[in-house]
């Protein structure tokens, strides 16, 4: 073994190693998960004779465009959805603003980047402006924060509650690599301008796991108890009793019935995930979104492994893009591999760099380090003079 070689075993996988794995890893769980969203289990093994094992085409084949009117779009064969296109665009806003964000960033460079700026959009298989393809749910930060002059850092108030804000706050979370706390604080500013309740609090906690997952020696254990110390309410509830339950299962198939037994409890939209219940996204400190207990629970049934995880999280059903974003980028983010064919694929397919995005994060995330260290030595100094520091009374 190379110095080098001793030096990368002793200190884990390098940032940009793990920038890169969970970026590509959230965008191929992405693009695996979209063909089969909204479905059960039951229903994906009819559909595709047994469960899915990598990349599959549209739930309704060459009727895409038509089969359903209100999204007429291509989910499948390799092609990226909404959390991916609005990852990297909060890459973008991280790359203009070169410091943490707050939810003014949001309103200041996200809303005007998805308005104004056209580009390649998989599932249309056209270029158009991100806004034409955002549900309505990542629409309301236009209505709201451009043509409704919202206050940002209350701007989520009033929009439909689901994992919206959390898909797409795992660059938060590398920004703020190995420390879950300053991720989950960073993600609720952001995500106050987009959600409120359970959703907002869904997208701190899923910041801290990629964080969390970025600390050398981190494990999916570890992942989870430091989501616990940070989570609130119905979300620290439902993390809690989803991987308690995932803890005695070593397989996803196994694992599908009881997991979305234990989030049961805590999800609101019901049991028919297109014909939500009447308490569906609304408000509340009992509930939780589905999305991130289940995820955060087949990476506890993986044992971290990427491969596993996600692969569960697809064949879940349900919101299982967002799921398997979820489990794509906390697993990418331990080191677990992302299967090279299946991001070769996703990339061609979608025709897009997935690891350019990750080249400009770890920049980034490297100067806002710089930056941090400097302000804190700044404070260390002023407390000091101050006669704080050392100071028994």
């Amino acid at each position: 073994m190379t110095r080098e070689e001793a030096e990368k075993s002793d200190q884990g996988l390098p940032l940009e190693e793990r920038i890169t794995g969970a970026l590509v890893g959230a965008a191929v769980g992405d693009a695996l998960g979209g063909p089969v969203e909204g479905y059960s289990p039951e229903q994906i093994v009819e559909r595709h004779g047994g469960r899915v094992h990598g990349v599959v085409g549209p739930w309704n084949g060459d009727a895409w465009r038509t089969a359903r009117p209100i999204a007429p779009y291509h989910k499948g064969d390799g092609h990226v959805t909404d959390d991916t296109l609005m990852t990297h665009a909060l890459i973008r806003v991280y790359a203009t603003v070169r410091d943490h964000l707050d939810a003014y960033a949001v309103a200041d460079h996200l809303v005007p980047d998805l308005m104004t700026n056209p580009r390649w959009i998989p599932e249309l298989e056209a270029e158009a402006l991100p806004l034409q393809r955002i549900f309505l749910a990542e629409k309301w930060l236009v209505a709201r924060l451009h043509y409704g002059h919202v206050d940002p850092r209350e701007a989520g108030t009033g929009n439909i509650v689901n994992c919206g804000a959390a898909m797409y706050m795992a660059p938060v979370g590398l920004v703020n690599a190995a420390h879950p706390a300053a991720a989950y604080a960073e993600a609720l500013d952001v995500a106050g301008a987009h959600q409120s309740s359970y959703g907002r609090e869904a997208a701190g906690v899923f910041a801290a796991a990629v964080a969390a997952a970025c600390a050398p020696g981190a494990t999916a254990d570890s992942v989870v108890a430091a989501c616990l110390a940070s989570a609130k309410d119905g979300t620290r509830e439902a993390i809690e009793k989803v991987c308690e339950v995932a803890s005695r299962h070593t397989d996803f198939e196994s694992a599908l019935g009881p997991l979305r037994e234990a989030v049961t409890p805590y999800d609101t939209v019901g049991p028919d995930y297109r014909s939500p219940s009447l308490g569906a996204r609304r408000p509340s400190r009992l509930h939780a979104v589905e999305e991130l207990p289940v995820a955060l629970g087949m990476l506890v049934v993986a044992g971290g492994d990427f491969h596993h995880a996600v692969l569960g999280a697809v064949n879940y059903g349900r919101d299982c893009d967002s799921i398997a974003t979820m489990a794509g980028a906390v697993a990418g983010a331990l080191g677990s591999p992302v299967p090279e064919g299946w991001a070769k694929t996703v990339a061609e397919a979608s025709r897009l760099d997935l690891w350019e995005p990750a080249a400009t994060l770890t920049a980034v995330t490297r100067e806002i380090f710089v930056r941090d260290v400097q302000r804190r030595r700044a404070h260390e100094r002023a407390f000091a003079d101050l006669g704080g520091a050392g100071c028994s009374d």
